[in-house]
């Protein structure tokens, strides 16, 4: 068996000659008996940036959703950085009543640390000069805390630095990655964009959130319809999109579909 060992991502992708067991019968798939041999395979080497809204999928960022783009990153052989604005959240949700947690605050950029495992940057800090690419994961953080979409829908304000990012990055031709609610900011910032949140008919409550996409036509963005396993390339403005959690289904459907949008953005990166 031959085991190549990505540098960058610490994977191992393992190919078995035609007519080759996986691993002899006294040996291990990994360890020092596992014949693996280990070499170096070309790995992307793109630097991505991903902009955290916070902790926890009602008042911040999808944690299956930055969960899954980070590991598809890592397969990908990227090189990640984690933002996140330094504000307080728009409020605090009780996640196991799904209620608003009355007199309580909390930081977006202290939460998002949660995720990032304590390694994450000021968002004022994200210069595009030094990234290939941008990916916001979805959740309501990204409707309460990035934007106020989830108040004002097509009459929300963009947090200035959300701004910034997503316009420096598109002036520079680089690409942008957005899933689940998080392509609003995109449709909001930069007009006439091409972006998806899924379907536009409820389904039987398969799509709860397609009325979203009547919001996209409404900032003057425009929506496809995609399946969840699929990601829009919307090749002109190098903005990709996948609707993610926008569907009730599968989690290892909503993990395919990330994926499907991390690949096109690291397509797009030339990396």
């Amino acid at each position: 068996m031959l085991a190549v060992r990505c540098v960058m991502s610490r994977s191992y992708r393992c190919v078995v000659r035609p007519n080759q067991r996986p691993y002899g019968p006294n040996q291990r798939p990994y360890g020092p008996n596992s014949g693996l041999i280990h070499t170096t395979s070309t790995c992307s080497g793109a630097r991505v940036a991903v902009v955290l809204s916070g902790c926890g999928v009602y008042d911040g960022t999808e944690i299956h959703e930055a969960s899954a783009i980070l590991v598809h990153l890592s397969r990908g052989g990227a090189e990640v950085q984690m933002f996140a604005p330094d504000v307080e959240q728009m409020h605090v949700v009780d996640h196991s009543k799904g209620q608003p947690a009355e007199l309580e605050s909390r930081n977006v950029l202290a939460e998002s640390a949660r995720i990032a495992r304590g390694n994450i940057t000021d968002l004022a800090k994200l210069s595009a000069a030094s990234h290939d690419a941008v990916i916001f994961p979805g959740g309501f953080g990204a409707a309460k805390n990035l934007c106020s979409f989830a108040v004002d829908g097509k009459d929300c304000s963009v947090n200035e630095e959300v701004e910034r990012v997503l316009k420096d990055f598109h002036k520079a031709g680089k690409p942008i990655g957005l899933c689940c609610i998080s392509p609003v900011l995109a449709a909001k910032v930069l007009p006439g964009v091409e972006v998806t949140v899924g379907h536009e008919e409820e389904q039987g409550g398969k799509w709860p959130y397609a009325n979203t996409a009547q919001a996209i036509a409404a900032l003057g963005a425009k929506h496809k319809v995609k399946e969840v396993t699929e990601a829009h390339v919307d090749v002109k403005n190098k903005v990709v999109t996948s609707p993610a959690f926008m569907c009730d289904t599968k989690l290892h459907l909503i993990f395919d579909g990330i994926g499907a949008m991390v690949r096109d953005v690291l397509k797009l990166a030339g990396k």
